[in-house]
């Protein structure tokens, strides 16, 4: 990519909401993307660190809630306070990307936009960085909306999925140096049950959702006027009222009004010609704890370097903890579990079933205990 066209490359980090099948570590008043979960940096440190590699610090945007913008001060001190987007309350995806949209159009009106989520892992960086940069060429030239999809090794229910059709060929710059694949997209499915995760997997042509998106400004506006003509109209409002003195009353009437809808429900699906990008660079949606004991092995975590951390376990296999620093915690034959504790809540689970974590909250939110969440 030449620093001409980079100049044009924008990427928009998705930064709101809640992360509930990770409690208690994420709570409303500290959602997952800003914890660190790993002892090795805050989700939404490493996202704008990884696409910093490919997008210019100028070009980053993240949206995100009011409290987000107030944590992002402690979690990413130096970002560009003009490139927070700040959405009044949480919409769905459609609406926060119609918001970035409008902002990064009134910048640039050539612009191509990478859409990324901020509490994903990427263990190869590199190879993340080559299949955006491809995924940009192809939205540029092609004018099309392009997504990642990753290669499913179980039939997993927690994802969507991506259905592909007909294999394209890559941008000839790329195809030396870049081990992916490129096709049509066919289809779009919501999260599936167990049994038909089995047949996507059988069937070798649903690949999983990353939720990664790129494409040229052009493109997604016309998509929106398109599947989404009234959220366009309020797209185009607040295009208009940005850096006058109506900005913020403008947003607010549009949030006051808009509907809650997914970009994948609202625009991916209904789309003219959507591309999917095919490739493995070590991806994991980090939304339950068993997602992050994938991730952390036999290693169990410990909030800071503390002299008096200590893990004791005997005759356990596969227990994974995380606990506040100063604290020695002890197990005795068992296997399978997840432990993690805060300052005044303590979790345990069976390897497996963390994604009913969620409902744990909800019974803590009906109960009026929203102490703990």
């Amino acid at each position: 990519m030449t620093n001409g066209s980079r100049n044009h490359v924008y990427a928009v980090i998705m930064a709101g909401g809640f992360g509930k099948k990770l409690w208690p570590v994420s709570r409303r008043k500290m959602p997952k993307q800003f914890v660190d979960l790993l002892d090795d940096g805050t989700m939404i440190a490493k996202t704008v660190r990884r696409i910093s590699g490919l997008v210019s610090e100028e070009n980053i945007f993240i949206i995100t809630s009011e409290l987000g913008s107030t944590l992002l001060a402690g979690t990413l001190g130096s970002f560009r306070e003009d490139n927070i987007i700040v959405e009044p309350s949480s919409r769905n995806t459609a609406p926060c990307i119609a918001l970035a949209t409008a902002h990064i159009k009134k910048r640039d009106s050539d612009a191509v936009t990478v859409v990324l989520p901020s509490d994903h892992l990427v263990l190869d960086e590199q190879a993340f960085i080559k299949i955006v940069e491809a995924g940009i060429e192809i939205a540029r030239e092609q004018k099309v909306l392009v997504t990642l999809g990753i290669k499913p090794d179980r039939p997993e229910t927690a994802y969507g999925y991506i259905q592909a059709d007909g294999e394209l060929s890559l941008p000839s710059s790329f195809t030396m140096s870049l081990d992916c694949q490129l096709f049509n997209v066919k289809a779009f499915a919501e999260k599936p049950d167990y049994a038909t995760a089995e047949v996507f997997l059988e069937s070798k042509d649903f690949y999983w959702n990353s939720g990664i998106f790129i494409w040229h400004i052009d493109a997604i506006s016309r998509e929106f006027e398109r599947s989404m003509p009234d959220l366009y109209k309020d797209l185009l409002s607040i295009y208009e009222s940005l850096g006058t003195d109506r900005e913020h009353k403008v947003i607010e009437d549009v949030y006051s009004w808009i509907h809650p809808h997914s970009i994948d429900y609202g625009i991916m699906e209904k789309a003219d010609k959507v591309f999917v990008l095919i490739g493995e660079f070590g991806w994991t949606d980090l939304g339950c704890w068993d997602e992050v004991l994938k991730v952390a092995g036999s290693r169990s975590v410990f909030s800071g370097e503390h002299p008096d951390n200590r893990l004791v376990q005997i005759d356990c296999k596969d227990v994974f903890v995380k606990n506040p620093a100063g604290k020695v915690v002890c197990t005795i034959g068992i296997d399978d579990v997840i432990i993690v504790e805060t300052e005044d809540a303590l979790l345990i689970c069976r390897k497996g079933k963390s994604h009913r974590v969620r409902e744990v909250v909800d019974i803590l939110r009906r109960e009026g205990l929203d102490e703990y969440l």
